[in-house]
């Protein structure tokens, strides 16, 4: 899978651009506020169908404007294939693969498959459960339709038990409505945590071999999936309902669920320390590189296809000798890559495109 062209119009700080893409090493070299994580946010928008860098749609539209336009060429295993995304400053959203609009963001999911690297992914590892589960979700989600459409109707779910349990103080009668919508979680949970399992055990196995590219042989990675749910049962379903069931009074009180797969974590190691409470930065900036490095190869076992890897100003939080180690792993795929100067001295092609205030003002290709 490779972009070949982008084209932007009045999305964020750009009037209108259009270029054409490295099947490679692509750098977006530029001063801060100059533009350059726009890019990579309109290919992370067309991947995923939302922006890493807000809530609100409408917010991407450069100021003035009624709407932004954002387009995508790819070339994927057997044709070429155009996404299409027009978003109205009432946050409307309309998306088109191969001029056939897309009435559901699932079908969106996975067609452009992206891995994101920015210096906020990086404190994924030392930041609140939240965001390793987010990590989780989206990775799987590109990867696989069935995880999503489980994990939707998972959180729908919950989202009518914690009604339930909102409402149970005024209406006690709907506590009879507890175990219909107790077994409809449960179902989804026990898909969803399995999928999880089985995507760590596999990303760990990749990760080794990353974490130890990064620190010359010296940091090992472990992964495990953590829940209060006993998840090694000879039948998980009644482990779920049996936590559940113990929360029960607990969730009553806080009127929402406290156990589940959206309370669910990874426990990270690093030569058998938790580096999510006492790694040093150092360990946690190069887990989370091996992680994300992974995620690209991992991606091409389960679908046949590597995505494109986003990193955003990730350079600049690495010492030289990573530097040198990421840009060599990441030049075996198609790799964007935004930074304020490019100086490292390699043999490897890449196209350097110069931004400067929402526009391209050069495009220059080195080897």
């Amino acid at each position: 899978m490779k972009i070949t062209e982008l084209e932007l119009k009045n999305f964020r700080n750009y009037d209108s651009v259009k270029l054409e893409l490295d099947s490679k090493l692509n750098f977006f070299v530029g001063k801060n506020a100059s533009g350059k994580t726009n890019l990579l946010e309109s290919i992370y928008c067309l991947g995923v169908g939302k922006s890493f860098k807000t809530t609100k749609d409408k917010e991407v539209i450069k100021w003035g404007e009624d709407s932004a336009y954002l387009s995508v060429k790819l070339d994927k295993k057997y044709r070429s294939h155009t996404i299409e995304m027009l978003i109205d400053n009432k946050g409307a959203k309309r998306i088109l693969i191969n001029k056939i609009p897309v009435l559901k963001i699932s079908e969106l999911i996975g067609f452009l498959k992206v891995v994101l690297f920015s210096p906020e992914e990086m404190k994924f590892i030392k930041e609140t459960p939240l965001e390793r589960r987010r990590f989780m979700d989206i990775s799987l989600s590109q990867q696989d339709k069935s995880y999503y459409y489980n994990l939707v109707n998972y959180n729908k779910a919950l989202k009518q038990r914690n009604k339930i349990l909102k409402d149970y103080y005024m209406k006690p009668e709907v506590e009879d409505l507890l175990p219909l919508w107790d077994d409809e979680m449960i179902k989804k949970a026990v898909i969803v945590a399995e999928k999880r399992r089985e995507f760590l055990v596999n990303l760990e196995a990749i990760a080794k071999e990353k974490m130890l590219q990064l620190t010359d042989g010296k940091e090992n990675i472990k992964l495990e999936y953590e829940s209060r749910v006993d998840l090694d049962s000879d039948d998980i379903f009644k482990s779920y309902k049996k936590t559940l069931a113990e929360d029960l009074e607990k969730d009553k009180k806080l009127m929402y669920t406290n156990s589940g797969v959206h309370r669910d974590d990874i426990k990270i190691e690093v030569n058998g320390i938790d580096i999510r409470k006492y790694g040093s930065q150092g360990q946690q900036r190069s887990a989370a590189l091996a992680l994300k490095l992974a995620e690209v190869d991992l991606f091409y076992q389960k679908t046949g296809e590597k995505p494109i890897l986003l990193l955003d100003d990730v350079l600049s939080e690495l010492d030289l000798k990573r530097q040198h180690q990421l840009i060599n792993i990441a030049s075996a795929e198609q790799t964007i890559i935004t930074a304020t100067h490019y100086d490292l001295e390699n043999e490897l092609k890449k196209t350097i495109f110069t931004v400067d205030t929402g526009k391209i003002v050069d495009k220059e290709v080195k080897q």
